[in-house]
């Protein structure tokens, strides 16, 4: 057993991106759950200035906007203007979603 070793842990506060992407990533998931109970979703965000990527693999009969639920999200935790760092209203938005790939899903059937 080694005896010696590194631990680091990382800890972000309100309005950190990565705080951020979580809610972005929230809403997306609840939105699709209100539609479809059985979806299944694995859905990451990525925030940096002037950008949201929402990203991942979602099978799901749900119809949503991506690119609203993520403006109103950002809108609501309070980025509204470039000037504070983020503003939801002109930040472009990137969906990259596909279909759960097979053998996650044979995994989980």
């Amino acid at each position: 057993m080694q005896k010696n070793f590194i631990f680091t842990s990382e800890s972000v506060s309100e309005g950190h991106p990565d705080k951020m992407a979580d809610q972005v990533s929230d809403a997306v998931l609840d939105a699709i759950l209100t539609q479809d109970k059985h979806a299944r979703v694995a859905c990451e965000t990525l925030l940096t200035t002037g950008l949201c990527v929402i990203a991942g693999e979602i099978t799901t009969s749900a119809v949503i906007d991506y690119n609203q639920i993520a403006r109103q999200t950002i809108k609501r935790i309070g980025y509204d203007s470039s000037e504070i760092g983020f503003d939801y209203n002109t930040c472009s938005v990137l969906v990259t979603i596909g279909k759960q790939s097979p053998d996650i899903a044979q995994g989980v059937d």
